[in-house]
């Protein structure tokens, strides 16, 4: 399912989905890093959305709902040059038409990466 999508172009692995928590990790490679050498805000938010976005899908009726990215915001504290980052979602507030997920990404020695806060819209499929 991930084939010919941002997850694979990223190699973001998705390794623990449960309801209101998911974990994936992502390599700090030529394809996360800015032209500096450093991890890529926005392969972090790509993370972090989606995370939330599996998560949020995990929690709705399939048959009737869908789910898209709503708002997302990110605060990158830490550089990161190589290796890997694991994002943990877990939700905040689940209601009928939205989510609020917090994420935290970590690196291999669990320090704070990125901070982000993402909101799911909850999407009513059309029979």
């Amino acid at each position: 399912m991930i084939e010919n999508t941002l997850l694979h172009s990223l190699g973001i692995e998705v390794t623990l989905v449960e309801k209101g928590r998911v974990i994936a990790t992502m390599p700090v490679d030529e394809r996360t890093r800015q032209p500096f050498g450093l991890l890529h805000g926005g392969a972090s938010v790509a993370l972090a959305e989606t995370v939330a976005s599996v998560g949020a899908y995990e929690l709705v009726d399939k048959e009737t709902e869908a789910v898209a990215g709503l708002e997302i915001n990110a605060n990158h504290v830490r550089p990161k040059t190589e290796g890997e980052v694991t994002a943990i979602a877990t939700v905040l507030y689940q209601g009928k038409s939205t989510q609020v997920w917090d994420i935290k990404i970590t690196d291999e020695q669990d320090r704070m990466i990125c901070v982000s806060r993402c909101t799911m819209a909850v999407i009513k499929l059309k029979k």
